[in-house]
């Protein structure tokens, strides 16, 4: 096209009117954003983009390249591929040494009552929306939109997986997201943890089980993890108020963070049906429980792809409705002949803390959970056990396992909160008015967004700004 000035007039005018259109659609894309935002289904959108926005910041969600186990980088799909499904395989299969267990343990032989309406309905309303679903892309929201009608239905259809222990082939097979965990080569595998993505109706089923083994099922009260009216803070504020009085009083208070290899991955399930057995669950519930585990595949989906499809063997289901309370009663199992009092010991699920008023006492302690867990088939970890003296008045020496030192060190991070041990708590709160300033860095933009309600605005900054800032 010639330049001359007539059409370049004539461009100018044209990429004027474009601007305007496009700013016209700018608009009415935000005006339509900004209404949808004040629905219910909106603040989830709201919640989902300030998610995003944050992991698009850290950029690990699509690493297309990552190592072997010899370090090399891979960069071809197909075997990028490959080592995620060698790595998953192996570690989903793969039992730890354990002696074998010579005593039996009777069954408990009883009628189950049928699955009623009432159970499935308390099922359907503890089952949040909006998440992933599994392999057979039924998500729960379509059981809520039907009603009753779909409570009927899912009561009969439980009530018929139940009378036949055998639950429907398509819940055996899941999908495997690796989540990095924000810490370590984003290239390694090993720096990923696994979260399994189930069918809905499968979870449904997880949890009618789930709440009928709670009411027979007594967990010790060392174990905070999952435990009705339970939580974090409870297990923090009791460690903290132990050792607030010990510095109080001028003593010394020696405190072992267990840590246990790949927990939920390593469970033998010959220990998990003994101790669901040990535990007074009715042989039925076994029968039903190891159904769930019988010939269960996954693939993993990653960001060039989707592996094949392998076996898993062993330990618990990833991501699962039902695996926090199995796990809870392994432990509880397991522990059963070592563990104190609370605080002296406390769990959240495989987070364990020892405490004793001696160096001795805590090594003899340390050393008897280790082998209590390791003989039935779960392993301490000796690199990543951490050991802590609160108040130390002179150089009292650190604790060994095995005849290896255990790492000590001067503040440590317990549940998400970082304890000294001076017994102080001037680095958390540090830490929590960053964790205030990042949430506020996130939702800036929507809180300083005048056509957004104040009613949306309140919400954002309760949940994002004022609740990492506040919470213990």
């Amino acid at each position: 096209m010639d330049r001359t000035e007539e059409n370049r007039q004539e461009y100018k005018e044209l990429q004027r009117r474009v601007k305007r259109e496009v700013s016209k659609a700018k608009q009415k894309a935000y005006d339509e954003l900004y209404t949808r935002l004040d629905t219910r289904e909106g603040e989830k959108d709201l919640y989902r983009l300030a998610r995003q926005r944050d992991r698009d910041g850290k950029d690990v969600q699509q690493v297309r390249v990552i190592k072997d186990r010899d370090g090399r980088v891979l960069t071809s799909e197909e075997s990028v591929q490959r080592r995620w499904k060698e790595y998953f395989e192996e570690l989903m299969n793969e039992e730890n040494e354990r002696e074998k267990r010579v005593e039996g343990v009777n069954s408990v032989e009883q009628k189950v009552d049928k699955i009623r309406k009432d159970e499935v309905r308390k099922a359907l309303k503890r089952m949040k929306s909006g998440k992933t679903v599994g392999r057979d892309d039924i998500p729960v929201e379509v059981w809520k939109s039907l009603g009753e009608a779909a409570v009927e239905f899912l009561a009969s259809l439980f009530n018929r997986v139940l009378e036949s222990e055998r639950m429907p082939e398509e819940w055996r097979r899941s999908v495997l997201v690796p989540i990095f965990k924000n810490k370590g080569d984003v290239q390694s595998c090993s720096n990923y943890r696994g979260i399994k993505l189930m069918s809905h109706t499968m979870k449904l089923w997880e949890r009618v089980v789930e709440a009928r083994l709670r009411k027979v099922v007594e967990i010790c009260e060392q174990q905070y993890g999952f435990m009705p009216r339970k939580s974090t803070t409870d297990a923090i504020f009791a460690l903290r108020i132990l050792m607030e009085k010990y510095r109080d009083g001028q003593r010394e208070l020696h405190c072992v963070f267990v840590d246990l290899e790949k927990a939920y991955d390593r469970v033998p399930r010959e220990e998990l049906w003994y101790c669901m057995r040990k535990s007074g669950v009715a042989e039925k519930y076994v029968r039903v429980v190891q159904d769930m585990y019988e010939r269960s595949r996954t693939v993993v989906r990653c960001a060039v792809g989707q592996t094949e499809e392998f076996k898993v063997e062993v330990g618990l289901h990833q991501g699962s409705a039902l695996s926090p309370f199995l796990f809870a009663i392994v432990m509880d199992q397991l522990s059963e002949e070592v563990r104190q009092e609370s605080p002296w010991t406390m769990m959240f699920a495989d987070d364990i803390v020892i405490c004793s008023e001696s160096r001795e006492q805590v090594e003899e302690n340390l050393e008897r959970w280790r082998f209590a867990l390791e003989r039935r088939g779960m392993k301490v970890s000796g690199s990543k056990t951490e050991y802590m003296c609160v108040n130390e008045r002179e150089g009292s020496g650190t604790v060994r396992l095995q005849g290896e030192e255990v790492k000590k060190v001067q503040e440590f991070k317990y549940l998400g909160s970082t304890v000294q041990s001076n017994g102080e708590c001037g680095k958390e709160v540090k830490k929590r008015v960053q964790a205030g300033w990042n949430g506020w860095r996130k939702v800036s933009g929507v809180l300083c967004e005048r056509k957004i309600s104040a009613r949306i605005k309140g919400k954002v900054y309760r949940t994002v700004v004022r609740r990492p800032c506040c919470m213990v």
